[in-house]
């Protein structure tokens, strides 16, 4: 267990949302390593609070797929799988199309223009080298459109879906030669929304996501070498 692990303090987040973030910073910057046990006391000794928060953040790693529970064994680092990876872009290349296909028909040109000024924010963040700021403004991104859809229940499993695909974002954006390429994309994707053309801006999506996967395959294979 990483010695340098320690608490992200935040006045306004209950405490195992403050545990939850330290570890999933740690597991997603490779302070804590696939495979590494998430041992209750160890963490709780090492965080200074009790077991019950750092039970209910492995919880939520869990849900994101950062950790896993072994029975007999304990809680665990997830190892990421190529099919684990491709499990989880399958199902959100098809949410994506859907909620494209009728974000196309319902956006605003209010969202338009927001969607335009995320695009940018995005290209800027990715000056900064901050992953955490970089993957948020892609999160950002994507969570217009699918608000354009007005399907609160579509959202609720596309954020769902997101929380455990968040690790392989982050891998994805840590390689900067893929920035280009995710610039070319979300603007094939806004011109696709702008012109209500449905089947450009479903094969944008459908290529974004395959790029996606396509990369991260190759950041697993090279880690299993």
């Amino acid at each position: 267990m990483t010695e340098d692990l320690t608490l992200n303090m935040n006045a306004y987040l209950p405490l195992r949302d403050v545990v939850f973030n330290t570890l999933r910073e740690a597991i997603l910057k490779g302070e804590l390593q696939p495979g590494e046990r998430l041992m209750e006391l160890q963490l709780a000794a090492k965080l200074g609070v009790s077991r019950t928060p750092i039970r209910e953040a492995i919880r939520m790693l869990e849900q994101e797929g950062l950790a896993v529970t072994i029975p007999r064994k304990g809680a665990e680092v997830a190892r990421m799988t190529e099919k684990d990876m491709e499990d989880v872009l399958q199902i959100r290349d098809a949410l994506d199309e859907l909620a494209a296909s009728i974000a196309c028909e319902q956006i605003s040109q209010d969202e338009l223009e927001e969607l335009r000024r995320t695009m940018h924010e995005f290209e800027e963040s990715t000056k900064t080298r901050d992953i955490k700021r970089i993957a948020e403004a892609d999160v950002k991104f994507h969570d217009i459109i699918y608000r354009a859809t007005r399907n609160p229940k579509l959202e609720n499993m596309l954020s769902n879906l997101r929380e455990q695909m968040y690790r392989y974002r982050v891998e994805y954006l840590k390689d900067e030669r893929n920035y280009p390429v995710l610039f070319e994309e979300h603007s094939r994707i806004v011109e696709g929304l702008a012109a209500k053309d449905k089947d450009m801006l479903t094969a944008a999506m459908h290529e974004h996501v395959k790029n996606q996967a396509d990369a991260v395959k190759a950041v697993i294979r090279e880690q299993e070498k």
